[in-house]
């Protein structure tokens, strides 16, 4: 349960949020919570739904719909026998935050994952960690009817449901008129034991985009805040923001991830053009993240100390210029 002092601070932290131009063109949005999932609605619009029950590996969003409805990320494997989606990478599944390889120093492991030195809170493997919702709250922002946000505590734990560390989630939704923000801060609390995030590839917020726009076998288009396009010069790149865009039903839409440049450690980017894009703030020399050659340095926790990280998913029309995403970015850096 989350202290009256949290919902206080918060209220003092985001007075008046700011909002861009175009916002007046909205309606209000509307936040709706269930036992297992909230759903973040602007009108009768679904925008996504955040799903926290207590059967699944990790909390995910699914689905995502850029304005007008259309559905930016993939529906398998939460809708089983669409005709012709991709079946592959089962723990993909559309929208989420974790890491492949977190090291509990002291704590004995009686699962263990090939490759994996910790726990895999990544894969869906046999014997892969969980991160498990343990209280919601959400509250609309008085000053702002096109603000909301909702507080989760989770705590990530082993196979054998020994806990790790304690995570605090705050998810922030913005209703813009022509593109839907969330802003997530998120904050890692070694409350257990001291912690290595280890080098690995496999995290850490990602999302996997609608086929029709994936780049390879589709019509997409991967670009970053650097001007570069495509995997080839996107893969483990550090970039400020990075964007997937394309036609779905004969519709301009895309999904870009915005990466804070306050963040202690900047992100790479672990994007493919089967329809993967992740920031990795963890990932070094092994990952084989060409703007990490040469660096060993592993992110560390003692006990008791906090990793605090904030990015953001925008829900755009059009490509990565007609979605201002540059412009959207930019708003990002400023809601504080």
């Amino acid at each position: 349960m989350l202290r009256p002092f949290m919902l206080l601070g918060l209220l003092l932290v985001f007075p008046n949020s700011p909002v861009l131009a175009d916002d007046a063109k909205s309606p209000g949005l509307i936040v709706v919570s269930t036992d297992d999932s909230i759903d973040f609605l602007i009108g009768k619009e679904l925008v996504a739904r955040y799903h926290t029950g207590k059967d699944v590996a990790k909390p995910y969003f699914w689905p995502l719909n850029a304005p007008g409805g259309i559905p930016v990320t993939r529906a398998w494997p939460m809708v089983r026998g669409k005709s012709g989606e991709s079946n592959d990478h089962f723990h993909q599944k559309s929208a989420w935050f974790c890491h492949g390889d977190i090291i509990p120093e002291g704590m004995k492991l009686r699962h263990h994952i090939k490759g994996i030195e910790g726990v895999d809170f990544w894969s869906e493997a046999d014997g892969h960690g969980r991160i498990v919702c343990t209280g919601r709250r959400d509250w609309k922002d008085a000053n702002n009817p096109r603000h909301g946000f909702v507080m989760s505590t989770n705590e990530w734990r082993t196979a054998d449901d020994e806990k790790v560390l304690d995570e605090t989630r705050l998810i922030h939704f913005y209703a813009f008129g022509d593109a839907r923000l969330f802003v997530f801060d998120i904050d890692l609390d070694a409350s257990v034991c001291p912690l290595t995030l280890a080098d690995t590839k496999e995290g850490s917020f990602g999302v996997r985009v609608n086929d029709a726009i994936r780049e390879e076998k589709g019509k997409g288009k991967i670009t970053n805040a650097d001007g570069k396009t495509g995997e080839k010069n996107c893969w483990g790149r550090i970039s400020a923001w990075c964007d997937y865009s394309g036609n779905i039903d004969s519709k301009s839409a895309g999904i870009a991830i915005f990466a804070d440049p306050k963040n202690p450690y900047p992100s790479c980017w672990h994007v493919r053009g089967y329809g993967l894009m992740a920031a990795n703030p963890f990932g070094r020399e092994k990952s084989g993240f060409p703007d990490m050659k040469g660096k060993k340095d592993l992110v560390k926790l003692s006990k008791g100390e906090h990793l605090k990280l904030r990015y953001g998913m925008l829900l755009h029309k059009g490509d990565v210029k007609e979605g201002k995403v540059a412009e959207y970015y930019a708003q990002f850096v400023k809601l504080k």
